[in-house]
């Protein structure tokens, strides 16, 4: 849980930056959004609920602005935004993941084939991202439904949420443990 707590301080202190150099409206709301924390949306906002939360936030734009935004958040079209599509919004992620995505967070350093010499780091990012490709579709991208489908495999064969979590700190080089 300490990990968790942490992880939410280091999101929100990321965000607090993130608002300064906001390129559009929705950069700005993922940020303001990020900088409270995980808190959490119970339920479905409405255009009127939507609109009074971006405000709140700090977010101040024009009546089309914000319907367009909502928009861009009501990712089915029924008019109203649930917690999966709020938090799809919000996530500073532009729906792909590439090689120049992993730098920023994969650490090669502890790659077997990277340790030995045989592979250089841009391999093994490529090497890592082929294993999320399908059906022998290798464009150097990762989808957010090739994401979906690997982890979606990957989740029978793990036992329990403690594991998964170890096995998600170790292939990503994550040292959470400060």
């Amino acid at each position: 849980m300490a990990d968790m707590t942490r992880l939410n301080e280091e999101v929100k202190a990321k965000a607090r930056t993130n608002r300064v150099n906001a390129k559009d409206a929705l950069e700005l709301v993922q940020a303001q959004f990020l900088a409270r924390g995980a808190s959490g949306i119970k339920g479905k906002l409405s255009f009127d609920e939507f609109s009074k939360g971006i405000r709140e936030v700090g977010v101040v734009l024009q009546k089309e602005q914000e319907q367009e935004l909502f928009k861009l958040f009501d990712r089915n079209g029924e008019g109203t935004v649930d917690f999966d599509e709020f938090i799809r919004a919000v996530q500073v992620c532009d729906g792909a993941v590439t090689v120049e995505d992993l730098t920023k967070t994969y650490n090669v350093k502890k790659h077997p084939k990277y340790i030995s010499g045989d592979w250089s780091e841009a391999k093994v990012y490529q090497e890592f991202l082929k294993t999320f490709e399908v059906d022998g579709h290798t464009d150097g991208i990762v989808t957010l439904d090739e994401f979906m489908a690997y982890y979606a495999a990957i989740s029978c064969s793990i036992d329990s949420d403690a594991y998964f979590d170890l096995m998600m700190r170790n292939s990503w080089g994550a040292d959470l443990a400060a």
